[in-house]
């Protein structure tokens, strides 16, 4: 790696089942982004990629293989000559592959064909910084890293047809499950929760997304710590939401909300800071209907192949 750019790490499907020693998941921002490139490459399931956050990444190839790069809109070159992206490239030993700053978004992912083969930490390759595992060095990539992989000859080019591809706005709505604790938020706070628009605050990584927007008020200030999902919206003691992603603490005790629809916590891991949330509220039965369907979505896609 000549330039490892803003923030380059390596993700795997994520660290699952650890909660118990106080791991948290790690794993791509956006799965939907994540997974296409695995299945252009015709990966395993959750094989080991590169998170690229704003850009700015330079690499030399070191074997011949084949590569992909999906998610944000960042421009992408091989021997400074422009590549397209969401399609398999074959890559020779010596090419300089080099992923500009996003345009549109602001995650991409960068995979090679059978994954970088990385050691796995508890179970997972996925790195998160703040506990120090997953990766190389549990951090991210430095000038200088090697990132292991396979010498492949032969792969199919399949692309996924821009028409499939998903369009990253500056504005989304993200839909809201209900918690248990949303009784502590009396009618006119969830009204004003649910009827203003937020904005992504600079203050946005992967552990979590503030946003700033109209205060929301709690009956109560705090709780007793207890286990956080996925995608829990916290209100701390400011009434400033928290959007709580991969690499969210394991437990804590501002109360909650609801929590935030997986399907859109990716979506939302694609804003900038600036970027504009409006929420919504979804019923359980609703939630689970988005995700069957995303998931039978995603399963109808067609991946073309382009023949020589």
């Amino acid at each position: 790696m000549t330039q490892p750019g803003i923030l380059c790490l390596l993700q795997d499907g994520g660290r699952m089942g650890q909660h118990r020693i106080g791991l948290t998941n790690g794993g791509p921002l956006d799965p939907q982004a994540f997974e296409y490139c695995n299945r252009l490459l015709q990966n395993p399931e959750g094989a080991t990629a590169l998170e690229i956050s704003f850009g700015g990444l330079q690499l030399e190839a070191t074997v011949d293989t084949y590569i992909c790069l999906t998610g944000a809109n960042m421009n992408l070159r091989i021997n400074n000559i422009e590549q397209a992206r969401w399609e398999v490239l074959a890559i020779k030993a010596g090419d300089i592959i080099a992923v500009e700053f996003a345009e549109q978004g602001c995650r991409a992912y960068l995979g090679v064909a059978g994954g970088f083969q990385v050691e796995p930490t508890f179970g997972s390759t996925a790195t998160v910084m703040r506990e120090k595992v997953g990766g190389l060095n549990g951090d991210k990539l430095q000038a200088g890293d090697v990132l292991p992989c396979a010498q492949v000859t032969e792969c199919k080019h399949l692309y996924l047809p821009a028409s499939s591809q998903p369009r990253y706005q500056n504005l989304i709505t993200v839909r809201v499950i209900p918690g248990y604790q949303q009784q502590h938020f009396n009618r006119y706070e969830q009204r004003r929760f649910f009827s203003h628009t937020y904005t992504v605050s600079d203050r946005c990584d992967r552990m979590g997304y503030r946003l700033e927007g109209p205060a929301i008020d709690c009956d109560i200030q705090g709780i007793l710590s207890e286990g956080i999902c996925f995608g829990a919206i916290q209100i701390p003691a400011d009434g400033q939401p928290i959007v709580l992603l991969n690499d969210r603490q394991t437990i804590g005790g501002y109360p909650k909300i609801g929590s935030a629809l997986s399907l859109d916590c990716g979506r939302l891991s694609q804003l900038r800071p600036g970027g504009r949330v409006h929420f919504a509220p979804v019923s359980p039965h609703g939630a689970h209907n988005a995700l069957h369907l995303a998931a039978s979505f995603s399963r109808r896609q067609p991946l073309m192949e382009r023949t020589a």
